[in-house]
């Protein structure tokens, strides 16, 4: 098997594995418990938040533990909503191709009166900072712009734009859930004030995350119940899903720079071969890209008959979104870059990382090539484009 849909979840590592047992094992007291036992958890617990905010370059106050990155995303975005509610401030701006955990929160809070405005991302799939300051105004509450995007793998003028709200006085939020853990990431280079990750994302847990808030960031509760994590998220800690995860990122961290050297050059050579198919097309920039992602259309063929092909062949891939992969509706994303519907289905994205041998890249290479080829050599949409009955996109 060739596993290259890692942008959708990554295998846990080897020492996330023996962090988790371990604390299972030898360490599985509560937290808030005053006894010794309890104690040592809350030692373990609080290790790690010292190593994550480490890591990100925080301090360990402003980090908080969550389930992962949409329960992050949500209460940073509703945090600032309501703290903005009170001084009578209603408009969020944000990006036309943020992950669903973002929109739909921004969904939801329409339907209580704010106002959103979403910021276009241009066929290179990247926010250009003015546009975020132009739709600035006197009682926007919060800009959220995602750091790297989930499908496309584009990567976010982020410190421009955090330079623009900090002169303003906005707070701002990004979704880094695709970034933290394969390309630098430092929460005061970028003048974030609040930022979401999951631990799955650079080979830790499942059901574990963090939100990095800023001093001075005051967090509405989305759970009551406790006074756990000072106050802000109620729940008993998982302990070992929160050592493993700080265990996790400080082993993705280590040689970064060595490893995204690497992965790129994979991901280039990916790039190179899938480009010698006719009629199809990189999605978003070419170079400004997370290192492990690889997303292209094709025309005249479904993404769903795509997959399930290579599948076949061994070979784990998506079509976009893991949230989303039972939808029939188009990406998102792809149309937010201008991909028009009978392109847009027809997309795939391959997230590799640093495990993908040489080997696995041409084998994706010649797998798709094959699989594309058959696909259309029995579709109706290819013929018609063939025959001049229909017009090329790509």
């Amino acid at each position: 098997m060739i596993y290259a849909d890692n942008a959708a979840t990554t295998k846990i590592s080897e020492t996330a594995i023996k962090t988790m047992t371990s604390v299972m094992e030898e360490t599985w007291g509560n937290p808030s418990s005053l006894y010794a036992h309890g104690q040592r958890a809350k030692e373990l617990l609080e290790e790690a938040r010292e190593e994550i905010a480490r890591a990100i370059g925080a301090e360990p106050r402003e980090i908080y533990f969550t389930s992962g990155g949409s329960e992050a995303d949500n209460q940073a975005i509703r945090s600032m909503a309501a703290q903005g509610k009170k001084k009578g401030k209603m408009h969020i701006v944000s990006s036309a191709f943020e992950h669903h955990a973002v929109l739909h929160t921004l969904k939801a809070l329409e339907k209580e009166g704010f106002e959103v405005t979403l910021v276009d991302v241009h066929e290179k799939g990247v926010v250009v900072p003015e546009e975020v300051e132009e739709a600035l105004r006197d009682d926007t509450c919060l800009v959220t712009i995602m750091f790297a995007n989930n499908e496309i793998g584009t990567i976010q003028p982020i410190a421009e734009i955090g330079e623009i709200c900090k002169k303003r006085g906005i707070p701002f939020h990004t979704d880094a859930v695709q970034a933290v853990g394969h390309i630098p990431v430092n929460v005061k280079d970028g003048k974030f004030d609040l930022l979401s990750a999951s631990a799955h994302k650079f080979h830790g847990p499942k059901g574990v995350g963090f939100l990095y808030a800023g001093k001075g960031v005051r967090l509405t509760n989305l759970i009551e119940g406790g006074a756990q994590e000072r106050g802000k998220r109620a729940g008993t800690e998982n302990v070992p899903g929160i050592a493993a995860m700080a265990k996790a990122l400080t082993e993705a961290l280590e040689g970064l720079e060595e490893k995204r050297e690497r992965l790129t050059k994979k991901r280039d050579r990916l790039i190179e071969g899938l480009k010698e198919i006719e009629h199809s097309a990189l999605n978003g920039a070419a170079d400004n890209r997370l290192p492990g992602n690889v997303n292209f259309c094709f025309e005249g063929i479904e993404g769903e008959s795509l997959l399930l092909l290579l599948d076949d062949k061994g070979i784990c891939a998506s079509s976009g979104s893991a949230c989303t992969s039972g939808s029939l509706d188009p990406s998102h994303v792809l149309l937010a870059i201008g991909r028009v519907h009978d392109v847009a289905h027809g997309s795939l994205r391959l997230s590799i990382d640093e495990e993908t041998s040489d080997e696995d890249v041409e084998t994706i290479i010649r797998s798709v090539k094959e699989v594309v080829e058959y696909l259309r050599s029995f579709s109706p949409i290819w013929r018609d484009l063939v025959n001049g009955k229909k017009e090329f996109i790509l």
